[in-house]
């Protein structure tokens, strides 16, 4: 059977984006084989590009959220500028944007407006909190937004609410930004018009809360925050074992904690004791439960502690530094890193969740430097080497 081709090849997407949300989004479609170009400023570009320089002199959320695109530099305030992106637009199946609040319509660059002059186009705006409604313009960065998704009130310990370590706002965005591109693309193919996608970051993380919101709602108050441990099952924490390390175990019913009391704790009078012999208990009992639980794993090495609580069946894991899931045997047996080139060298990177088998392999092309691509599209729509220069010289391009 010969190889499938990637399910986006064919789709072109112009992206006027910065910072995570959308450059996220349009990754993805980068690596399912869409052309992506990234329009950015002439004077420093995505904002992203300057974070940090922890790869190799890169930004590492740039380095993240851009490969496999093409980098048109371009000045969208002067209008030889923008004339440039709207002759891209013409021929893309999708647009996708994440500008401040009202700057894209002021541009012409908005959903509504393109994708009146564009039946087949796809368009996405994305936004902190959506187009009206009170916060409609207030400042939306990710953890804000993460505050007022009442994420970080259900994150860390008792004592310390505390962010997400990740943009958990800007990647629910993106996500529902690349899953809404698929679905218009889905319906596209029906009814041959594509339309307006509307992803605003407050609703896609509020989503994502749905367990402590549900559990609130209905049950009268919140998820107490409890570090790494579970709300409202028990045992269910992280314990430091006899070499200093770390392992995070489940006991997900009673059966589970029996088999943990006798093979495990090696107190077997535990697993029917009252005070600990349903989840019920163990909760209310929290702190007698991970004493005798802790107590246990203290006089382990991890690996032993690993294999006991595998043999028992207990869910576990090890907690894990950056540094050990960079070297984890799980993503090294199932060949999971590849390398993409950048303007610093080649850097790894993780091959997309989204895995097609007997298809063409994800697309994980280069990090472009900014500008790389100016000339080439400049000549894709038409305009004269001299003309290209001229607008060099202005700053309308780099």
């Amino acid at each position: 059977m010969s190889q499938q081709p990637l399910p986006l090849d064919g789709i072109t997407v112009v992206a006027v984006e910065q910072a995570v949300s959308a450059p996220f989004a349009t990754r993805q479609l980068a690596d399912l084989g869409a052309r992506v170009i990234k329009v950015e400023r002439p004077d420093g570009g995505d904002f992203a590009r300057g974070y940090d320089t922890a790869a190799r002199g890169l930004a590492s959320h740039f380095v993240w959220c851009n490969r496999g695109k093409e980098s048109l530099a371009v000045d969208l305030k002067d209008p030889r500028g923008l004339d440039i992106v709207h002759r891209l637009i013409a021929d893309a199946d999708v647009f996708v944007q994440n500008l401040a609040q009202g700057a894209a319509a002021r541009l012409g660059l908005d959903a509504a407006t393109l994708c009146a002059a564009h039946p087949r186009l796809i368009a996405v705006d994305i936004s902190g909190y959506g187009p009206t409604g009170p916060y409609a313009h207030k400042r939306a960065y990710d953890m804000l937004v993460q505050c007022e998704a009442g994420l970080v009130s259900v994150t860390g310990t008792a004592e310390q609410p505390v962010k997400a370590g990740i943009p958990a706002a800007d990647i629910a965005a993106a996500m529902y930004a690349f899953s809404g591109v698929l679905a218009a693309l889905v319906r596209r193919g029906v009814t041959g018009r594509g339309g307006p996608v509307e992803i605003s970051m407050l609703d896609s993380l509020t989503e994502w809360m749905g367990h402590p919101l549900h559990y609130g709602m209905h049950g009268g108050e919140a998820p107490a925050r409890t570090g790494v441990a579970h709300a409202v099952i028990s045992p269910y924490d992280a314990y430091i074992t006899a070499d200093g390390e770390q392992v995070l175990l489940s006991v997900q019913n009673d059966r589970e904690w029996r088999r943990l009391a006798e093979q495990v704790l090696e107190r077997p009078e535990l697993g029917i004791h009252p005070a600990f012999a349903t989840n019920t208990a163990r909760t209310a009992n929290r702190a007698q439960t991970d004493t005798a639980v802790a107590r246990a794993l203290a006089g382990l090495r991890t690996d032993e502690a690993i294999g006991r609580l595998e043999a028992a069946g207990i869910a576990c894991a090890r907690l894990n530094s950056v540094k050990d899931v960079a070297g984890h045997p799980q993503l090294a047996a199932r060949e999971r890193w590849r390398e993409v080139d950048t303007p610093a060298g080649p850097l790894r990177a993780l091959l997309p969740p989204i895995t097609l088998p007997g298809g063409a392999p994800a697309r994980m092309g280069a990090v472009p430097a900014l500008g790389e691509h100016t000339d080439a599209l400049l000549r894709s729509v038409g305009m004269k080497d001299e003309d290209a220069a001229a607008l060099r010289r202005d700053g309308v391009v780099a």
